[in-house]
């Protein structure tokens, strides 16, 4: 088997909440925003410009928090913390996107490589409030 293509997801904390975004269609859920990394992209960087793609924001990717995990054969996902450094997001390519509080994260259908993270989401938020 090939190694997995790392696909990032950023969680941005501001205030106690984190942004979540809702992917439409058939295999749709709530997720961390982001997305592939490219040929001669760091992760970080990949993160950056995904978010300015896809919800038109700046964002200072942090650290990663945890491991990747298996999103299918193909793919592996890694999500980092973020903080917001400019604009505000909208959603271009989600159907709704949403600030959260640590005490909503588990009421969201997360799609299932993102469950992984909630905990060291969740941990992340509090200690940023």
């Amino acid at each position: 088997m090939t190694e997995r293509q790392v696909v990032i997801g950023v969680a941005v904390v501001r205030g106690g909440q984190v942004l979540a975004a809702l992917r439409d269609g058939p295999d749709g859920g709530w997720e961390f925003p982001g997305g592939k990394v490219e040929p001669g992209e760091t992760e970080q960087v990949a993160g950056a410009r995904e978010l300015a793609e896809e919800l038109g924001v700046e964002v200072v990717v942090g650290e990663s928090l945890g491991p990747a995990v298996p999103i299918n054969e193909r793919y592996a996902l890694r999500v980092y913390a973020a903080e917001l450094a400019a604009g505000e997001p909208v959603a271009h390519e989600h159907r709704e996107i949403r600030w959260v509080g640590a005490g909503e994260l588990g009421g969201l259908d997360w799609l299932p490589a993102d469950r992984p993270f909630l905990a060291a989401v969740r941990d992340r938020m509090t200690k940023k409030s």
